[in-house]
């Protein structure tokens, strides 16, 4: 059996290769040609790390400022920050980074918002809405409190 190689711009795998199993090309189940433009787009770690510490530096700063006017409290460990409700009903908004992703995931109102980095808007993004960090965590805030809050 004779191998080919493909150029690496075309293929980021071997046609055929499908996990441990060497399988015709018809019964594959994902674009290889999709694999390869993800990976281009991605940002480095480094890059990705930078980015989501100033977004959490920022939205934590303005949370905290929010937190003292509408009563609820704001912390930060490790690299994720919570948002701690005790009234009108006791709840915990989660938000954290995802870096093998390159995505920061909000968990807030039994729901999970996955925010990505726009380039052209310099901030993540959530891809259904358009709404970047600060106007997610503004809507949800609010929608928890019941009265508006803006970040």
């Amino acid at each position: 059996m004779r191998i080919r190689f493909q150029p690496f711009y075309k293929f980021i795998i071997p046609p055929g290769f499908c996990g441990t199993k060497f399988l015709p090309p018809e019964h594959t189940h994902y674009p290889r040609l999709a694999l390869f433009m993800y990976a281009k787009y991605m940002l480095e770690e480094k890059d990705f790390q930078r980015k989501a510490d100033a977004a959490f530096e920022d939205l934590k700063r303005r949370m905290l400022t929010a937190g003292d006017e509408h009563g609820f409290d704001v912390e930060g460990e490790s690299g994720k920050l919570e948002v701690i409700f005790e009234e009108p009903d006791e709840a915990k908004f989660v938000i954290s980074p995802n870096t093998p992703v390159r995505e920061i995931w909000v968990s807030a109102l039994s729901t999970s918002f996955k925010l990505g980095w726009n380039e052209s808007r310099n901030a993540f993004v959530h891809e259904k809405t358009g709404e970047d960090l600060q106007a997610v965590m503004s809507r949800v805030i609010s929608q928890q409190l019941g009265a508006q809050v803006n970040l």
